[in-house]
C-alpha cells in the first residue's frame, strides 16, 4: 500500500524528531554547521523518499538511518583512506560483559566533553544506544555494522568514559567504577 505524501503527513511523522536528530549530528559532527547542514540533507532525503516510508512503522530509527548514511557519506569523501578495524571489535566483543548505559541525563559539560573526546565511531553507538534508547539491533541497522560490532564499541566506549569521568565521580562522592 503506496501512502500520499503530503506535508501535513510528512510534518506529523517526521518533523516532530528535528531536534533529536540535531542534538546527535551536533554530537557526531563536532561542529555547529556541519550539523545543520546534516540534518537539513537528511530531511530533503526523507522527503524525496516518503512516498516509501509506511506509516506505523518507526520514523524516529528510519531518520537516523538516512542521517547516518548521509554522514558515513560524508565523512567518505572528505576521508578516502580512514578505515576502521571492525575485525578487532567483532573479537572483542566475544569477551565483552555487559555494563550498564551511561546515565541519559548528560547535561554535565564534563559529561558532555568526555562524550565529545571519543572518536566519532564509539560515539554515534553511544548516542544511539545509550543516549536515544535505540536497541542494538536498531544500533546496528541505522549504523549498517554487526551487532557484535555495535556491542564492542559500545564496550569500548563506556570505559573510556567511566575512565575520562573518574574524577567527576569522586566529585560527586560516588566512587570510580572498576574497568
Amino acid at each position: 500500500m503506496t501512502m500520499q505524501t503530503t506535508p501535513e503527513i510528512f510534518e506529523t511523522e517526521a518533523m516532530r524528531h528535528i531536534d533529536d536528530l540535531f542534538r546527535t549530528a551536533k554530537r557526531i559532527t563536532m561542529n555547529q554547521i556541519e550539523a545543520e547542514d546534516l540534518v537539513q540533507e537528511t530531511y530533503m532525503q526523507a522527503w524525496k523518499s516518503f512516498d516509501q516510508y509506511e506509516p506505523g512503522t518507526n520514523c524516529r530509527a528510519w531518520l537516523y538511518k538516512i542521517m547516518f548514511n548521509k554522514f558515513d557519506h560524508q565523512r567518505r569523501k572528505k576521508f578516502t583512506q580512514a578505515k576502521y578495524f571492525q575485525e578487532a571489535d567483532d573479537l572483542v566483543f566475544l569477551g565483552a560483559a555487559y555494563q550498564a548505559p551511561v546515565p541519559e541525563n548528560l547535561s554535565d559539560s564534563q559529561v558532555i566533553a568526555a562524550l565529545d573526546k571519543l572518536p566519532e565511531h564509539y560515539r554515534s553507538v553511544v548516542l544511539l544506544a545509550d543516549v536515544h534508547e535505540f536497541d542494538y539491533k536498531e544500533v546496528a541497522q541505522v549504523l549498517d555494522i554487526p551487532i557484535g560490532t555495535v556491542m564492542s564499541r559500545l564496550s569500548r566506549a563506556r570505559a573510556q568514559l567511566r575512565k575520562s569521568l573518574a574524577g567527576v565521580a569522586r566529585e560527586y562522592g560516588l566512587k570510580a567504577a572498576v574497568a
